[in-house]
């Protein structure tokens, strides 16, 4: 006696999610050997004061973990791109699956990568504070970050997790373009480079600063928050777009 099961789109995905989060291991490791890095540069002081009077020298370090928040950022963008790779999308067919639901279950683990890359990335600041305690020479110690509220941590948390996501997002955007046109992973990267280059000499670089600005300047957290959703919704619907054209392109 043969029973048929039906399969809906949330198994398939929750299948290919569990699936993703055990075999793309070397995804985690990278994490680690990048902030491990960055790391190493958090303990050059990112800005120096210095002083002296009546025969008293005053030196004030000040460090930071932002660079270790610049490198997750960065390996964001690039493991969304190689999750794009033909190679990992085709794993996915060794379920019973589609196009939709493999772009779901990537958004899925990217979120999950996003949240584990602010997580360790965050952490990496008392790491920094306990190595500098027993190591730098150095009288006293001024924490500022032990005088923020809940509220304020909370705040930066879901900040940096956003950031994260939102550099995951453009990755994946820019990976399925390469997939719908493969010339493309030679030419963005010759137009990127080109316009830092010629746009700098020629002083027209004045976008990317626009851009910065929009996204980590703003000062009201709601604003933020609708901002880096809206375009986080935005990249992601516009790959779910190129997805459809790929998947016509196959037929």
């Amino acid at each position: 006696m043969m029973s048929l099961t039906k399969v809906t789109l949330l198994d398939i995905v929750k299948k290919q999610y569990v699936y993703k989060l055990k075999a793309l291991s070397g995804v985690y490791i990278s994490l680690v050997a990048l902030q491990a890095f960055a790391i190493l540069f958090s303990f050059m002081a990112s800005s120096m004061f210095g002083s002296s009077t009546d025969g008293i020298s005053l030196t004030v370090n000040y460090y930071s973990v932002d660079i270790v928040l610049v490198f997750t950022m960065l390996w964001a963008f690039i493991i969304s791109i190689t999750l794009t790779t033909m190679a990992y999308r085709n794993d996915d067919f060794t379920f019973v699956t589609n196009r939709l639901s493999s772009d779901l279950s990537n958004f899925a683990f990217l979120v999950t990568v996003s949240a584990l890359g602010m997580a360790t990335a965050l952490l990496s600041g008392y790491l920094q504070k306990v190595v500098l305690y027993f190591l730098a020479d150095a009288k006293t110690f001024y924490f500022t970050s032990l005088l923020n509220t809940p509220s304020l941590i909370l705040k930066g948390v879901l900040a940096t997790f956003l950031y994260i996501l939102l550099f995951a997002s453009l990755g994946y955007l820019v990976g399925m373009l390469i997939q719908l046109h493969s010339g493309l992973r030679i030419i963005l990267p010759v137009l990127f480079l080109g316009w830092l280059f010629f746009g700098g000499m020629l002083g027209e670089v004045g976008i990317i600063s626009q851009i910065g600005s929009f996204y980590f300047m703003e000062s009201t957290f709601w604003v933020f928050l609708i901002k880096v959703l809206f375009s986080i919704s935005l990249l992601k619907a516009c790959s779910i777009l190129i997805t459809r054209r790929l998947e016509v392109r196959h037929l």
